[in-house]
C-alpha cells in the first residue's frame, strides 16, 4: 500500500515539474513582443496586458495557445485600430494556426518570412493600409483555408504560386491596386508573362487546378483580359470594377483603366538585327589613315557612354528595389534585425538635397518655430517660392526600420493632398550623412491662427468677419480631408497652432504633430524616457480622440470657440474652454458672453449659426457628430463673409477693405 502511494506521489510530482517546465519558445514570445514594438499607436489599449518581462504569452490578449501551453496556435487583433507595421519575425511562430489582424491601420509590406508558418490555415490582413506586392511565399502554405487581405493598398500581379493551395476555400482580394491577369493555369502565355516576376523553383500554376475554393472576390482592381472559365461559377460581382474586357459586368472606364498599373508594365523591347552592312576589306584598306583615326576615337567615345549608360540603368534599378535598413540596433550598432522598406512609395514626391535646403534656408539659421520633436526654418528656394521646412530631432542611433517606413508613409500621405485650405507638401529631405529627415512646406507669411488669436496689442486684433473668412476656410478643409479624399486624411492634433496664415488671410491645415507620437515611442524604447508610452501633450478632453473624424469634428468645435472667444482651450486658473462655454452656448439671452470683449462689431445670426455647429461637434456621443460635410454647408449657407456688414460701425473693417483693395 505504501508503495503505490509512493508511486502515485512520485507521478504526480513528476507530472507538476513537466507541466512547470513547458514553456512557450522564447522565438515565438520574441516575435509577439517585436510586434507590439512595431505598433506605435494603440488607441483602445489592446495590447495592454503584453508585458515584455513576461514569459508566457498565453493570457494576453488575442493570443490563443495549445492546451499545454507550449506554442502559439492564434493571434487575434480585429478592429482595434492599430497603427503599425507586420514584423517579419512572425515567421517564427512556425505552429500558429490563425493570423487574424483585420480592421486595423497597419502599413507596409506584406513579410515574405509569413511563407514559413506551415501551419497556418486562416491569414487576415482585411481592412489595413498595407502595400507592395503579394510575397509569392505564401503559396508555400500549403494548409491554408481562408485568405483576405480585402482593403488595402497592394500591387502586382497576383501570384500564380496560390494555386498551390489545394485547401484554399476563401479568397479576398478585393479593393487594392492589383494588376495583371487572373492567374488561371500553365498555359504558355500566361506562363510567358509571369517568367522572371517569381523566384524560380515553384512550378507556375493557377486556380484552375483542382481545388476547393468556393468564395473569391477580385472586384475593385486593376484586372485585365478575360474571366478564367474555371472561376465563371462565381458571382458576376466578384469581378466588377477592374478592367476586363466583359461588357455585362459594371468595370472601370477607359480613362481610369489607361492610368492604371496594369497599364504601365514594362514594355518588352523585340531583337533588332544590326542593319549595318559589313565593311569589306578593300573598302577599309581605301580610307585614308585620318579616317580611320577619327573612327577609332568615334568608336571609343560612343562606347564609353554605353557603358556609362548600362551602368547607370543598372544603378537606377538597384535603387528601386526594396531597402533593407536597421529594424533595431544593438548597444554596439553592429547587430540589427533588417525591415523591407517600399522605395516606390515616395517616387512622386520632390526629393531636396540637404544641401539645397541648407542654402534656402541661410545654413539653417533663420528658425521661425521649434518643439522638442522638431525644428522649423523659413527659406527661400533658388527661382522658387518660400518654404517652410521642417527637420525632425532626432539621433541617428534612435532611428529604426519601423521609423523610416512611417516617415515614406507620412511624407506619401501628405503630398496626396491638394486644397487651398491645406498645406502644400513640396517635398522632403532624407540623407545619412549628416542624419536628415526634413519635411518641406509651402510658406505661410502670416504665422499660426494661435498668434493672432492670442497676441496683444495695436494691429493684432481680427475682425468678426475676417474669423468668420477663417472658419469658413478651415471647414472647407477638413470637409475636403475628410469626405473628399480616399482615405480620408485627419489631422493628428487640430488646434490653433494647426492652423496657418497666408498673407491674405486665408487658413491652411498642416499636420506637424503626427511625428510627435512615433517619436516619443521610439525615445521610450531607447530609454531616453521613462513615461508609459506615447502620451498625448492635449488636455484631457481631447485626449481620446485618435486621429478619427469624429475627433477631429469635436477639435473643431472647440477650435471654433476659440476662434470666436479669444480663449485658449485650457487656461490653469479657469479650467477648459468647453465646461466654461457650454452654460451660454443654448441660451439666446446670454450667448454673447462668449464673444470675446474687444469685438464690438459681430453679427448675431452669425454667432447662433456658430454656437449651434459648436453644440453639435462637442456632443460627448460621437455618433451624433455631424459629418464635415454638413457641418460645412451649415456654416456657409447661414455666415456672412461679406465686409459690408461692418463698414458703418467698424473703423477696423474699413482698414481691411483697404488692405484687400
Amino acid at each position: 500500500m505504501k508503495l503505490c502511494t509512493s508511486l502515485l506521489l512520485l507521478g504526480l510530482v513528476s507530472m507538476l515539474s513537466f507541466v512547470a517546465s513547458v514553456r512557450v519558445p522564447s522565438n515565438e514570445v520574441l516575435a509577439l513582443k517585436t510586434f507590439k514594438e512595431a505598433v506605435y499607436e494603440d488607441p483602445h489599449m489592446a495590447l495592454s496586458n503584453w508585458n515584455s518581462l513576461d514569459s508566457d504569452p498565453c493570457d494576453w490578449n488575442g493570443v490563443s495557445c495549445t492546451a499545454l501551453r507550449d506554442h502559439v496556435i492564434k493571434l487575434n487583433i480585429s478592429g482595434a485600430s492599430l497603427r503599425g507595421f507586420l514584423a517579419q519575425e512572425f515567421g517564427k511562430i512556425t505552429y500558429i494556426q490563425e493570423l487574424i489582424l483585420h480592421g486595423n491601420n497597419l502599413i507596409g509590406i506584406i513579410p515574405k518570412e509569413l511563407g514559413m508558418l506551415k501551419s497556418l490555415k486562416v491569414l487576415d490582413l482585411g481592412m489595413n493600409q498595407l502595400s507592395g506586392p503579394i510575397p509569392p511565399e505564401i503559396g508555400n502554405l500549403t494548409q491554408l483555408m481562408k485568405i483576405n487581405l480585402q482593403s488595402n493598398g497592394l500591387t502586382g500581379w497576383i501570384p500564380p504560386e496560390l494555386g498551390n493551395l489545394k485547401y484554399l476555400q476563401e479568397l479576398r482580394l478585393d479593393r487594392n491596386k492589383l494588376q495583371g491577369s487572373l492567374p488561371c493555369g500553365s498555359s504558355s502565355n500566361f506562363s510567358s508573362n509571369m517568367h522572371g516576376m517569381y523566384a524560380s523553383g515553384v512550378n507556375l500554376t493557377g486556380f484552375c487546378r483542382p481545388s476547393q475554393l468556393k468564395v473569391a472576390d477580385f472586384s475593385y482592381n486593376f484586372f485585365v483580359g478575360s474571366i478564367p472559365k474555371c472561376l465563371k461559377y462565381l458571382p458576376r460581382s466578384s469581378f466588377q470594377g477592374n478592367c476586363f474586357h466583359i461588357e455585362d459586368i459594371k468595370q472601370r472606364t477607359l480613362v481610369q483603366c489607361g492610368a492604371s498599373p496594369a497599364r504601365s508594365g514594362p514594355v518588352v523591347n523585340p531583337r533588332h538585327e544590326p542593319a549595318t552592312k559589313h565593311v569589306t576589306k578593300h573598302q577599309e584598306a581605301s580610307k585614308p589613315s585620318w579616317l580611320l583615326a577619327l573612327e577609332i576615337v568615334t568608336g571609343t567615345m560612343v562606347g564609353s557612354l554605353f557603358v556609362i549608360g548600362i551602368l547607370t540603368a543598372i544603378q537606377r534599378c538597384n535603387n528601386k528595389s526594396s531597402i533593407i535598413i536597421p529594424w533595431k540596433k544593438s548597444g554596439s550598432g553592429k547587430d540589427y534585425l533588417a525591415l523591407q522598406i517600399d522605395s516606390e512609395m515616395l517616387k512622386d514626391v520632390m526629393r531636396y538635397s540637404r544641401q539645397d535646403l541648407e542654402v534656402a534656408c541661410e545654413d539653417f539659421s533663420n528658425i521661425i518655430g521649434s518643439s522638442p520633436d522638431s525644428l522649423v526654418y523659413k527659406g527661400i528656394m533658388k527661382g522658387g517660392p518660400e518654404i517652410a521646412v521642417i527637420s525632425l530631432c532626432i539621433k541617428e542611433e534612435n532611428w529604426t526600420g519601423y521609423l523610416e517606413l512611417y516617415f515614406q508613409r507620412e511624407v506619401a500621405d501628405l503630398a496626396r493632398l491638394n486644397h487651398d485650405n491645406a498645406g502644400k507638401l513640396l517635398g522632403y529631405c532624407r540623407e545619412s550623412s549628416p542624419f536628415t529627415r526634413m519635411l518641406v512646406f509651402e510658406y505661410a507669411s502670416n504665422g499660426t491662427l494661435y498668434e493672432h488669436l492670442h497676441c496683444y496689442g495695436e494691429g493684432c486684433q481680427l475682425s468678426w468677419t475676417r474669423r468668420m473668412k477663417i472658419i469658413i476656410g478651415i471647414a472647407r478643409g477638413l470637409k475636403y480631408l475628410h469626405t473628399e479624399i480616399e482615405p480620408p486624411f485627419t489631422i493628428s492634433e487640430l488646434n490653433s497652432n494647426a492652423v496657418y496664415i497666408t498673407e491674405d488671410f486665408s487658413p491652411k491645415l498642416v499636420d506637424f504633430e503626427s511625428w510627435k507620437t512615433v517619436l516619443e515611442r521610439s525615445e521610450k524604447n531607447s530609454g531616453s524616457v521613462s513615461s508609459q508610452g506615447a502620451v498625448c501633450l492635449l488636455p484631457n478632453s481631447l485626449e481620446a480622440r485618435h486621429l478619427d473624424p469624429k475627433g477631429n469634428i469635436y477639435a473643431f468645435g472647440v477650435l471654433l470657440l476659440e476662434i470666436i472667444s479669444g480663449r485658449p482651450p485650457y487656461c490653469k486658473d479657469k479650467g477648459y474652454l468647453v465646461d466654461w462655454a457650454r452654460d451660454y452656448l443654448e441660451m439666446p439671452e446670454v450667448m454673447s458672453y462668449v464673444v470675446a470683449p474687444e469685438l464690438k462689431h459681430f453679427r448675431y445670426e452669425d454667432l447662433k449659426a456658430i454656437c449651434e455647429v459648436i453644440i453639435l461637434c462637442i456632443s460627448p456621443d460621437p455618433s451624433v457628430r455631424p459629418s464635415m460635410r454638413e457641418l460645412c454647408i451649415m456654416l456657409e449657407s447661414r455666415i456672412d463673409t461679406s465686409i459690408n456688414v461692418e463698414l458703418k460701425a467698424s473703423s477696423l473693417a474699413w482698414a481691411e477693405l483697404a488692405l484687400s483693395s
